[in-house]
């Protein structure tokens, strides 16, 4: 997801002379140092400084350009008072794009694994939540957020890009759903790559008879509440699934926004992440690979 991250950006940079790049000395492990080789004047580095990081974005976007913050997810919140009151409480064009958030950064362990980033964004008003399914997720919706007037969280993996939406050939936008598989047993509602284990549990389970669908939310924020609503009242049990945790997330603002006539499973990370060998690892060690949602969604329909 990061490759595809920086390969975007810095072809963005070609016809956006006012398009701008800060990062918080993570210049290779977010692949934004793939922008400052080509546009070395519009590329700035400020340490390892994270509240820095979103001051300088706010200067430059009052100055009339259109700055792209990119720092680890964990780090960046470091940076919240910040993006609160001079960013979100003043309603500036920035873009904070955060890469190796959940446990993407399955090596580093918990301290390096963002899982409550949703929770801090979406309580933030003006502030547009994005988080793409996959890699290919990543080149629709990079280009569509600088395009956007306003401040943006985007919410990027590190490596881990199983092929979700590769097929699928749609033009994203703000606060659309996608569905990936039809079904009105049940659905499954999330983003990023637990995705890919849900469209393979709802492959087998309509072997067993079940029809599961199976939608990407890239837009947390602004939910789309009617898109959500439709669903829900022909389907009333959704299972919500996402690396974050099962607070403040996207099964939060689902459970908010239906409560009182449909029923929320949200498989999420309580804690504060693992240590594993991979983000694969770790998505069967918390229940977000295809045998949980299999399982979740058995009981949730026989129940």
């Amino acid at each position: 997801m990061r490759e595809a991250l920086g390969i975007t950006l810095a072809r963005l940079g070609e016809d956006n002379d006012r398009l701008v790049v800060v990062t918080a000395d993570v210049g290779e492990s977010t692949r934004a140092r793939y922008f400052g080789e080509r546009f070395p004047n519009r590329y700035f580095n400020v340490g390892i400084s994270e509240q820095d990081l979103v001051g300088v974005a706010v200067g430059l976007a009052l100055g009339g350009y259109v700055p792209v913050a990119m720092a680890y997810a964990m780090f960046m919140m470091r940076g919240w008072e910040q993006i609160r009151n001079s960013l979100g409480r003043m309603n500036l064009n920035v873009k904070l794009i955060a890469t190796h958030a959940g446990l993407s950064d399955f090596a580093d362990g918990p301290s390096h694994q963002a899982l409550e980033d949703v929770a801090l964004m979406r309580t933030l008003s003006n502030m547009v939540v994005v988080a793409p399914a996959d890699a290919w997720d990543v080149e629709r919706i990079i280009p569509k957020v600088i395009e956007y007037k306003g401040p943006v969280y985007v919410r990027v993996g590190r490596d881990y890009s199983p092929p979700i939406t590769m097929d699928m050939d749609y033009e994203f936008r703000i606060g659309e759903i996608y569905e990936l598989i039809d079904g009105d047993d049940i659905v499954v509602m999330g983003y990023g790559p637990p995705l890919h284990s849900a469209v393979r549990a709802a492959l087998e389970l309509r072997k067993m008879g079940i029809k599961m669908g199976v939608y990407n939310v890239p837009t947390i924020k602004p939910l789309n509440e009617d898109a959500v609503v439709r669903i829900a009242r022909r389907v009333s049990n959704i299972i919500v699934i996402e690396e974050h945790s099962p607070r403040g997330g996207l099964g939060s603002a689902i459970a908010e926004l239906v409560s009182g006539f449909a029923r929320v499973k949200i498989l999420g990370v309580d804690g504060y992440g693992h240590w594993g060998r991979s983000e694969e690892e770790l998505l069967r060690l918390y229940g977000l690979d295809e045998e949980s949602i299999m399982d979740t969604a058995i009981k949730l329909v026989n129940s």
